[in-house]
């Protein structure tokens, strides 16, 4: 079992739930949960009772993002598409991803959002916001190419699904 396919069932991403996170909504209101995060690191400064508060808000918020949103209507969002590609991708242990696709661009993209991650974490600390900012872009701009990357995995599997009928 993949590490994404077990982090997809934490976030109960069920048929239904990957539906529901295939909304655009979903997928773009998901940025927002960084930046929560460091605003309530941040926080700790002011009061530790209202960053407290900001960090259950964030997580309650991190895990209900997923499943709140309707289906979509129509699966031609780019975001909808990056989360279908998503979907293939964390099941790439039970049927192989095409030759094209098996590149180690997805790994670096997961390494560099987790460095934006932990620069995020140790600028929270140093109460940096300059470097919470850096570490954020890093962390969305990975993490964005490889949405980018699900999308293209999204079209090629749907081509080749329709040439096989």
């Amino acid at each position: 079992m993949t590490l994404e396919r077990k982090l997809a069932a934490l976030f109960h991403l069920d048929g239904k739930g990957w539906d529901r996170h295939a909304n655009p909504w979903s997928v773009w209101t998901r940025y927002s949960v960084l930046p929560l995060f460091i605003i309530a690191g941040l926080l700790r400064e002011w009061s530790v009772w209202l960053s407290i508060l900001a960090v259950v808000m964030a997580v309650v918020w991190m895990f209900l993002n997923p499943i709140l949103f309707p289906k979509p209507v129509s699966l031609k969002s780019w975001a909808t598409q990056s989360v279908l590609g998503e979907r293939i991708y964390l099941n790439r242990d039970k049927e192989p991803l095409p030759e094209h696709h098996q590149l180690p661009l997805f790994m670096m993209l997961h390494l560099t959002s987790t460095v934006g991650l932990i620069l995020a974490v140790w600028g929270v600390y140093q109460y940096d916001i300059q470097l919470c900012i850096l570490s954020t872009l890093i962390t969305y701009l990975a993490k964005s190419w490889f949405l980018d990357r699900m999308v293209w995995l999204y079209c090629d599997c749907s081509r080749e699904h329709t040439a096989d009928e």
